[in-house]
């Protein structure tokens, strides 16, 4: 769903809207047009400020129901935290917890007056968060819980930042859906169609390989993961072409399992309740490549999407089998639930082989990853520290939070296999995401790399003040914060 955002130059006193947000720093004065309505009610702001019913802590909300002075039916007042503390992320999160608190019942416009003199990157992540905050996962409830609003004004930004802006949201928001979906609805054919629309309405080039292809390319891994479905796999290549003719692209590689069943070494019921999102790898990767493609930045860049599901059949494939992937390694299977690495090693191959400068994958790849990061930060690995290094600088400037772990040769001999080449899982269950990234690693020869598992933040189970439960869309910014840096080949240092 598209959300229109449009700028305003109207006072927050005047403004004719459902409701009003005004943001302040925690211990400061009252600035802008938090100061402006101070005024304009007679002081109510100060008053809630001395009675500590206002703190500025960030995220906080006070709300104010038909004040006196203003146009406004409701005020709400959100805390944007110290000012020294704030960045890209927090501004985000202070504008997403506002929007859905409003977004408890349908409101037509809302204004958003958060900051004075901000820079383009916390106006651009604050109305990604707007939108972000009142769109839900309830797809399919006829009692909604979130109310998209029918129309955003921004106060203080350019109209520049505002078209940009909402264009990420759209890609965030996009990413968001397809993961939220059953997977009756999205599976590997009906995920590529989506590819196949979404492709069409941004630019993109599109190239869908079907059974047939995949077969002809020999990528028996990603193969032997769709035996046990009804579903035929796919792998969907997508292209933006903004750079130069023949320069080699960034590549982005998501992973996209439709639906985990574990295979033979089957989940528990509990286990696979969350299972439509294990395809969020291909959908960040395909939110990300809409925003490349609709901001046109003048870069080259390929996005890759391995889909199938892991399902249960006489046909399933089985612990001991060997698999021989695309670039000719044979992979001893030792359990069928680390699947997504196999997808990913034909996918990868294939981004090798279309001359791929450097590669980001993404992939809801291991609990172990959770266990080590928790849910909220994601895990990075790789075999190239600069690469690595770029990645994680994109995803501060964007404050979706990332920390890489260890990719030490130790860890090599764990996924060596006494019959094959490799096997799929590494030696118990110490590591597991550092050796499942070992195991990508075979599929990349030299080429710069960076694995991002996003287990953790990718799906809530619960709802945050900020964002509802369900698909996050996490990380969409930050690939295309990468391909934003990567088209000068320099640092960029958000400003505030």
């Amino acid at each position: 769903m598209s959300i229109s955002v449009t700028v305003t130059q109207e006072p927050a006193a005047t403004i004719a809207a459902d409701a009003v947000v005004v943001g302040y720093f925690q211990d400061a004065p009252l600035e802008g047009a938090a100061a402006e309505l101070n005024k304009a009610t007679g002081g109510a702001l100060a008053q809630l400020i001395e009675s500590e019913d206002i703190t500025g802590k960030h995220g906080a909300l006070t709300t104010i129901l038909a004040p006196a002075g203003t146009s406004a039916t409701t005020v709400v007042v959100v805390g944007l935290g110290p000012e020294d503390e704030f960045d890209c992320g927090a501004a985000l999160r202070a504008a997403a917890t506002a929007a859905k608190a409003l977004a408890s019942k349908p409101r037509a416009r809302v204004a958003f007056y958060l900051g004075d003199g901000w820079s383009n990157d916390l106006m651009e992540a604050a109305i990604c968060g707007a939108t972000i905050g009142c769109e839900g996962q309830d797809l399919y409830r006829a009692d909604k819980d979130l109310h998209p609003f029918g129309e955003v004004l921004w106060s203080g930004a350019d109209p520049a930042t505002v078209v940009t802006a909402a264009t990420v949201a759209e890609g965030v928001s996009l990413a968001r859906r397809l993961v939220n979906e059953p997977a009756s609805v999205i599976y590997p054919e009906s995920f590529a169609a989506q590819a196949v629309e979404a492709s069409g309405a941004c630019g993109l080039e599109i190239e869908v390989w079907d059974k047939a292809k995949l077969e002809a390319e020999k990528c028996g891994a990603l193969l032997a993961v769709s035996r046990g479905s009804v579903r035929e796999p796919r792998l969907v290549i997508v292209r933006h072409q903004g750079g130069p003719d023949g320069e080699a692209p960034l590549a982005l590689v998501g992973k996209g399992v439709t639906f985990d069943s574990g295979g033979l070494s089957l989940k528990p019921s509990d286990g696979m309740k969350t299972m439509k999102c294990d395809m969020a790898g291909a959908a960040t990767v395909l939110g990300a490549m809409c925003v490349i493609a609709k901001l046109n930045l003048p870069v080259n860049v390929i996005g890759l999407m391995g889909l199938t599901e892991n399902m249960v059949n006489g046909a399933s494939f089985k612990l001991g089998d060997v698999l021989t992937a695309r670039n000719g390694k044979t992979i001893e299977v030792l359990n069928t639930d680390a699947e997504g690495r196999l997808v990913l090693a034909d996918t990868l191959d294939v981004a090798v082989g279309l001359g791929a400068a450097q590669i980001i994958d993404l992939a809801t790849l291991t609990g172990a990853c959770v266990v080590a990061l928790g849910t909220d930060v994601a895990g990075l690995m790789t075999n190239d520290q600069t690469w690595c290094h770029e990645v994680e600088a994109a995803s501060q400037v964007c404050g979706e939070r990332a920390w890489q772990l260890p990719m030490f040769k130790e860890f090599n001999s764990q996924i060596k296999s006494k019959v094959a080449d490799i096997k799929n899982v590494g030696e118990g269950r110490w590591g597991g995401a550092i050796t499942a990234a070992k195991f990508l690693a075979e599929f990349v020869g030299d080429t710069p790399w960076t694995h991002i598992d996003i287990a953790g933040p990718a799906f809530l189970d619960s709802p945050k003040p900020w964002i509802d439960a369900g698909g996050s869309g996490a990380f969409v910014r930050t690939l295309v914060e990468v391909a934003r840096r990567w088209q000068d080949g320099t640092t960029r240092i958000p400003t505030r």
